[in-house]
């Protein structure tokens, strides 16, 4: 008979078997077992011609490494080396270590990706293992407490040594800036982190410094641009693009002086709606979006003077944040149309950062603010692999050149 009567038990750990999933690991198996054999082939014919003086091989196959389990997003995977055996009697020994299985490998890198996020979220280092194993399935080992404290530590190596490198061999030419606030769990105030994220003359965006700062005061913002400059900026960007705090600005003036500013427009309209009632906010933000979405800066000009005398007689305070940083708000005119969505917000850092926010707010556990700053920066190399470049770089080289921009048009063209 093919059917059975026999009652089939739950998975005592909860896990229930995934066919899919078993096929998909197995996949990977073979296809690291074929890469590690294809790269074992191409070493094993290099030293084909080397021979010893009774005409043997030099270098022949020597059975494998021990088998270990590499931890995967798909959970953990069997991977076995191969091993080399150098026959002959020299100082320098042939060996083989696999580029895509370096030695002690246990994780890939997604899995040590994902440690932060869990951090942030509140789960105590006690408590990784168990929530990956809820996450990768009852096998996934070589994560313990002591293991996630090692890879803090890492993570604080790795953020000292980035904040060390040289930038002499590029150019940037947009700058954006903010001072973003967030609580870690032992501290009793919350921790200001000074972000700038730096456009060069490729179009591609790359976080350039990130510190704990105090305040965003000008001395905090000042150090952050000196130590740019003492590792390599030499050039001052074209534009800087943040919100309102006055420190960064003063500081900016002073460290590179030719660098025109643009006020966040994000940061503006909340401001601004933040002193109005809200039964008219609804209405006055549209206004406001009339002004930034205009086509041109003339008409954004005759949009602004609508606001004022709209709303300035009942709401003079709202309308007086708007009116005191007017020239630096349509700054963004001046430039290349095709940069406008990139340069009228600080949205770069906003959006990486507010993720940030959302699960510090929420977090129970023990974070220093030194293990904040460590894994807001895992955080924030981990969301720059997805940052888009910016759209038109053919006009990059033109702003480089001090091309003229009119309402987005270069003036080169028209004069053409």
């Amino acid at each position: 008979m093919s059917e059975s009567t026999i009652t089939q038990l739950p998975d005592p750990s909860g896990f229930s078997a995934d066919p899919f999933t078993d096929v998909i690991r197995d996949g990977a198996r073979k296809l690291i077992e074929q890469a590690v054999q294809a790269e074992l082939a191409t070493l094993m014919a290099a030293f084909s011609n080397e021979k010893l003086q009774d005409g043997r091989a030099r270098l022949v196959r020597h059975g494998h490494l021990p088998e270990r389990d590499v931890m995967t997003g798909i959970g953990p995977v069997p991977v076995k080396v191969p091993r080399v055996r150098d026959r002959g009697a020299y100082e320098d020994k042939i060996t083989f270590t696999p580029s895509i299985l370096p030695r002690y490998l246990r994780k890939a890198k997604s899995i040590e990706e994902l440690l932060p996020w869990l951090y942030l979220k509140g789960v105590s280092t006690g408590d990784f293992t168990e929530a990956l194993e809820a996450l990768l399935g009852p096998n996934a080992k070589g994560l313990s407490a002591k293991t996630v404290t090692r890879l803090k530590a890492d993570w604080w190596q790795d953020y000292e040594a980035w904040q060390k490198r040289d930038l002499g061999s590029r150019r940037f030419l947009y700058i954006w800036a903010d001072g973003v606030y967030f609580k870690p769990r032992m501290a009793e105030e919350k921790q200001c982190v000074l972000v700038i994220v730096g456009a060069d003359e490729y179009g591609r965006k790359e976080l350039l410094a990130m510190t704990d700062g105090f305040r965003e005061s000008t001395q905090s913002w000042r150090e952050v641009l000196l130590d740019l400059k003492r590792r390599g900026l030499k050039q001052d960007p074209k534009l800087a693009i943040g919100d309102g705090a006055l420190g960064f600005w003063t500081a900016l003036r002073e460290v590179f002086a030719t660098t025109r500013e643009q006020r966040c427009w994000v940061h503006k309209t909340m401001n601004v709606l933040n002193a109005m009632p809200k039964s008219v906010q609804a209405k006055a933000k549209g206004h406001l979006h009339d002004i930034w979405q205009a086509e041109t800066k003339a008409e954004a000009n005759v949009a602004f003077d609508f606001f004022v005398e709209t709303y300035g007689v009942k709401w003079d305070k709202a309308v007086t944040k708007l009116v005191k940083d007017r020239d630096a708000l349509l700054t963004f005119y001046d430039y290349p149309a095709e940069h406008w969505k990139h340069i009228r917000t600080s949205n770069p850092i906003e959006s990486t950062f507010a993720t940030v926010r959302h699960r510090t707010k929420r977090t129970k556990g023990c974070l220093s603010r030194t293990t904040g700053l460590a894994m807001a920066f895992k955080l924030m190399m981990s969301a720059q692999k997805r940052w888009r470049k910016l759209d038109g770089q053919n006009r990059l080289p033109e702003i480089i050149q001090g091309v003229e921009f009119r309402d987005g048009i270069s003036q080169l063209q028209t004069a053409a």
